[in-house]
């Protein structure tokens, strides 16, 4: 079984709307101009606009490729 991830609702992630050309709020279809953070009613999380986060980079040591 999968762990369930919790996704905050915001209107950066939601399918009805789409971020502004400035990048600082979210057109939305029915409410209009929202902030990138708000959250309304008919919010739809829209899994594609997700930017996942990016893993610890490691660190390797010389010995550990040495044959």
């Amino acid at each position: 079984m999968k762990p369930k991830v919790e996704i905050s609702k915001q209107c950066s992630l939601c399918e009805v709307g789409r971020l502004s050309p400035d990048s600082k709020s979210v057109l939305c279809i029915k409410h209009g101009i929202m902030p990138l953070d708000g959250v309304c009613h008919s919010f739809c999380y829209d899994p594609l606009k997700r930017e996942p986060k990016l893993p610890a980079k490691q660190k390797f040591d010389k010995k550990e490729f040495e044959l």
